[in-house]
Formats: structure tokens, sequence, C-alpha cells
């Protein structure tokens, strides 16, 4: 089969094994930068704010602005991601290195909730042991959700987030596993055009998805359609979870997954298995990703509780200031299409636990200088 649409090109192109010999995509903070966020931690502290009212310019940076402002633009222009390296997990507590990451988050954008319930900054660990778990625990002949797959020391298919960027600040390792797995979507989709042009075009149809109850809580509409792959001005949108996709087929009302959109999806899983880089964190390594075009996924992993090796990752789902616009359509999911608006994330039924921004409004006063 023909096909009339052309491959994408740029930076955000990539595969695994050219960034593992590169490290381009690795961002180091050098010794300036460094005192520079102490410093700003100290005077976020000073200001008496709680840690969720802090804005940018409660924690003041200057040529950590610069940095950001470069690693930002690798997000929307670049290779789609960036690693930044540099913060010393032995001289901050867990609570400092919460209000860094608050800090840095507020300068590449605008923080969204990741749940009904107003979680805002999320901890990816082992819950599976907590009394009180952040996520619904699946009944008999139902789907586990990516909330409980997330939170659990096992696998993660690749997928993305409801956000224009995650950002992943690692604060703990496991005693063993856990190795972030990353993807490129541009490189998916290549692989795909290139070999089964067929099957790219159902994935660039409608497939019918289902909204996270931990996520959304109870909703009254909680199927949708949007299309895997979606492209507008010449850039690229993704938006996939497999398990989105299976728990939207335990809804009568939802048309059955065809075995041709099976062997779509199968053949997107080998193929961003065979392309994507796979990295360990290091403690301290914050990992920013633009949805839009990187999947990301990881390895399970162990646990020691003896040892203190328990992973923990901190997570910020943020809209971005420079962000693309988005195929007609894609509001159903975002919210909004416009570029460098504020869309994404969890729509908060008690409203004041909502930003002071409305969805679609411009976000870049909020970010930039």
């Amino acid at each position: 089969m023909t096909s009339s649409r052309q491959p994408l090109q740029g930076r955000v192109f990539w595969y695994g094994r050219e960034l593992e010999r590169s490290g381009d995509w690795i961002h180091a903070l050098g010794a300036a930068e460094q005192r520079e966020i102490a410093a700003a931690l100290a005077a976020a502290k000073r200001s008496g704010k709680p840690l969720f009212e802090l804005g940018r310019d409660d924690f003041p940076l200057d040529r950590t602005v610069a940095f950001l402002d470069r690693v930002r633009d690798e997000l929307e222009n670049g290779r789609g991601m960036a690693r930044v390296r540099g913060l010393d997990t032995t001289v901050y507590s867990e609570d400092d290195l919460r209000w860094i990451f608050w800090g840095l988050g507020a300068h590449l954008g605008v923080a969204v909730y990741q749940n009904t319930r107003g979680e805002i900054m999320g901890e990816v660990r082992d819950e599976t042991r907590d009394a009180a778990k952040t996520y619904v625990e699946a009944g008999p002949g139902r789907i586990t959700s990516s909330r409980a797959r997330a939170r659990s020391t096992g696998p993660l298919r690749f997928h993305t987030d409801r956000a224009d960027a995650i950002a992943l600040l690692c604060v703990r390792n496991a005693r063993a596993g856990g190795i972030s797995k990353l993807a490129s979507a541009a490189t998916v989709y290549n692989e795909m055009l290139a070999r089964r042009p067929d099957l790219l075009e159902l994935l660039c149809q409608d497939l019918w998805r289902a909204r996270p109850e931990d996520e959304d809580g109870i909703v009254p509409s909680r199927v949708f359609a949007l299309p895997l792959f979606g492209v507008r001005d010449g850039k690229l949108t993704t938006q996939y979870s497999r398990t989105y996709v299976e728990q939207a087929q335990e809804f009568p009302e939802v048309p059955r997954v065809t075995p041709a959109q099976v062997e779509a999806m199968d053949l997107w899983a080998e193929i961003a298995e065979s392309v994507c880089l796979q990295s360990p964190f290091e403690p301290g390594d914050l990992q920013v990703l633009n949805n839009h075009v990187i999947y990301h996924g990881r390895t399970a992993y162990e646990d020691d509780a003896a040892s203190h090796q328990e992973r923990l990752l901190l997570r910020l789902w943020l809209a971005l200031p420079n962000s693309r616009a988005l195929p007609d359509g894609f509001d159903t999911f975002w919210g909004a299409t416009a570029p460098g608006v504020l869309r994404g994330g969890v729509p908060q039924r008690d409203q004041r636990r909502a930003p002071e921004v409305a969805v679609g409004a411009p976000i870049a006063a909020r970010v930039d200088a």
C-alpha cells in the first residue's frame, strides 16, 4: 500500500543507540547554576509561602533561567526531551528537593493537576503495601489502571501523559531496575510508514479510550475517541496509553477493537521497544519530556527498605508557554488546541483548587521574565 504521508524530519527523529553514544540530551548544571539554585531555595523558604503557592518570582533565578530556556526550546524544537544533571542529593533534604523541583518547574511552565483530588506534585513509588492508595484497585475482570501500574514495582509500557510535558525528579533509586525507557514518536511513525503504511493509517484514525477513574473520578462521559497520531503545521502530536484503550473495551457502547487495530498497536509497541533509549536515573536527575513527541516507560524494579533503596520520583505535569498547536478535535482530551495556552491535566471538581488562569488562556506571562 502506498501512502501520501511523508516521513517526519528534524532532531525529533532519533534512535536510542545514537543518543546513547552522543549523550547530547543530557544537560549538566554548572557550578554557578547550582549556587543560584541553592540561593533561590533559601529565598523561597524565607518568603513564608506554602510550597504550592510559590511562583516564579519567589524562586529567583538569573543565570539558570537561560539554561532552562534552552531546555524548554529543546523540548519543543529539538529532541523532545532533556535530562538535567547536577543537583546534589547529599546536601539537600527530601523536603528541599520538593521545593527546588517546584521552583524549577515554575520557570519551565505551569503545573496542572494530576487527578480530581488536587494532586499537583505526584510521587511515583511503590504504593502496593500502603493502606491508603492514590489509585483505584481493579476488581475482578477489570483492567488494572495506568496509575496502579505506575505505583507498583512492575514494568510500564510506553505511553504519554496528560500534559504538554512531564517532569520527573529522581530522589532515590531502587536496589535494582527501574530503568527509564524513552522512544521518539517521530521515529515510531516513520518506521511504521516504511513498514506498514496501512497500519499507520489506522493509528491516524479515531481509537476509543477511557478516562481513568483514579484520575478523573466518576464523570458523565468517561470514553472518548482520538487518533494516536496527528500532524498540524508539520509538527507531530501523539497521545497514547494502551491501558486507556483496554479500559474503553469495558464499556459496551464502545466499538470493539478490530484485529487490524490490534496488529497496528502490536507493531507500534514492537517498534518503540526496538528504537528506544534505556537510561538509568541518577539521584538528583531532572528528566523533562514533551508528551506530544516522546513515549516513556520503565523496567521493573526491586526496592530494599533495609538499605533505604526505595525508588522515589517526584512528578509534575506542565503546560508550556512554547507548546505547539494541536490538530482539530484534540481538545476532546486536552481542553484546548491553541499553542502556548493552559491545557492538559485533570479539571477540578472543587474550583477553589483550580489554577487562576482558565483553560485555553495564554500562559507566557506567568513563565517568561
